[in-house]
């Protein structure tokens, strides 16, 4: 009997050792191309801009500084969103991480301009 017993559950074992050899592999994903980082680095740089833009309208729109204040700092986001795409464009449109640095660097001292 205990023969018998052990005789199946080297069976079982052996069989769900073949399923997991058998058992299809996943693809690896697609790994992105240097320019698709690139490309990804410029969208995030003018997503924050866009943000730091938002925050600006809601903090005249609620009387935090006046509006030519609000002005000027709009012009310093533009200056810093001119600067990415003239950098991009060196690169065929996108951005280095070494340049996303700078830019993140310009935009930090920017939001802390903004406020809140």
């Amino acid at each position: 009997m205990p023969r018998t017993i052990r005789a199946l559950a080297a069976c079982a074992l052996l069989s769900s050792l073949a399923a997991c050899a058998l058992a299809p592999q996943p693809e690896p994903a697609p790994r992105p191309s240097p320019q698709q980082i690139a490309d990804k680095r410029l969208r995030q740089v003018d997503g924050r801009i866009d943000n730091l833009s938002r925050r600006i309208d809601r903090r005249v729109s609620l009387g935090y500084y006046p509006p030519p204040q609000g002005g000027d700092l709009h012009h310093r986001l533009d200056v810093i969103r001119r600067e990415a795409h003239d950098m991009a464009a060196n690169h065929g449109g996108g951005l280095s991480a070494d340049e996303q640095r700078v830019l993140n660097e310009e935009l930090d001292g920017a939001a802390r301009a903004i406020g809140e």
